[in-house]
């Protein structure tokens, strides 16, 4: 394929400076001082760091842990737990069953574990059927 052919790619960086604009803009409209082109996002790290978080974040906002499979896995696990009423909600503190919401994050499970064969250690891979199997028994003694 000549060069002549090859397709052409496009990136539009512009997106970037007009969030920034609307970003300075509509924190004039509430008050608050614009953010500097020094104080943004570096265009390497779609992510914004913790210097572009608002200042009056929550005092109660908890540190979180490192992002790893494990962690990943026993969010979906507790959220299925309390699709499956066996936990309380931490918002409102009551219990309520969500069958349908339960078997979603269950077969969510699933599809990591399918999806991640080959690439798990052992003892990764042990947990993860362990803990399919013990969501699968509280799903069927769920009413």
């Amino acid at each position: 394929m000549a060069d002549d052919d090859k397709p052409k790619i496009i990136i539009d960086e512009d997106w970037k400076s007009q969030v920034e604009a609307e970003k300075a803009a509509a924190k004039q409209t509430t008050g608050e001082p614009a953010a500097s082109a020094a104080g943004a996002a570096s265009a390497s790290d779609p992510v914004a760091d913790d210097s572009a978080a608002p200042t009056d974040a929550l005092p109660e906002d908890p540190p979180m842990p490192p992002a790893s499979f494990e962690m990943l896995l026993t969010t979906l696990a507790t959220e299925a737990m309390m699709a499956m009423g066996q936990m309380p909600h931490p918002v409102t503190g009551e219990s309520q069953v969500r069958r349908n919401q339960a078997k979603y994050l269950i077969d969510t499970i699933e599809v990591l574990k399918d999806k991640t064969a080959g690439n798990l250690s052992e003892p990764e891979a042990q947990a993860t059927e362990g803990l399919l199997h013990q969501l699968r028994m509280a799903f069927v003694a769920t009413k």
